[in-house]
């Protein structure tokens, strides 16, 4: 009987053991079910946050490369500009410097040729013995030669009657020429 008892709680611990190793596979069956599927979605994650980043690294590379553009262009324009002025102020200064002296009474004269000189007053910055002398003969003739404030160099041609004059002052030959400086592709 003993033995039977023994065998027993042997058969009976055994069952036990058994179902316990059971339940234990069951669980671990389960965990790594679980484990796996936390992994999957990990993985998912990761891809999705990977495919996320590349965009927006693809879209910053993008703009970057826009801005990079738009730079450049920016510079382009600024240093066109930065060289038009300069040709502006250079072909002032050389205007300013040929619209004097003896330069002046030519293109004086050459602006009455053909008119009655006595009609005109011929409006400069400064009236000098040079520019005097080499319009002596239209002097002589009724032109009149007077300084005038808003003339800084060249001159302005005005009808004695007020219906009319012609500007060849600095800043008008300056403003009649720069156009053709202004479309020049740099």
């Amino acid at each position: 009987m003993e033995l039977q008892i023994q065998d027993l709680v042997s058969s009976i611990r055994k069952e036990g053991i058994d179902a316990a190793n059971a339940e234990a596979e069951s669980i671990l069956a389960e965990a790594k079910k679980k484990a796996d599927a936390i992994i999957s979605d990990a993985k998912a994650q990761a891809e999705n946050a990977k495919a996320t980043a590349e965009k927006e690294i693809g879209i910053m590379k993008e703009s970057a490369s826009v801005s990079a553009q738009q730079a450049k262009r920016d510079a382009v324009l600024a240093f066109k500009t930065e060289i038009q002025k300069e040709y502006e102020n250079i072909l002032k200064k050389d205007i300013k410097k040929e619209l004097s002296g003896e330069a002046l009474g030519k293109l004086i004269r050459a602006a009455i040729t053909g008119e009655d000189v006595s009609t005109y007053t011929a409006e400069v910055a400064e009236v000098t013995e040079a520019l005097q002398g080499e319009l002596a003969e239209e002097i002589k003739n009724g032109l009149e030669i007077k300084p005038t404030k808003g003339v800084n160099a060249g001159f302005r041609l005005a009808s004695k009657d007020g219906s009319g004059y012609f500007d060849c002052t600095d800043e008008a030959v300056a403003e009649m020429v720069m156009p053709y400086f202004r479309d020049l592709d740099i």
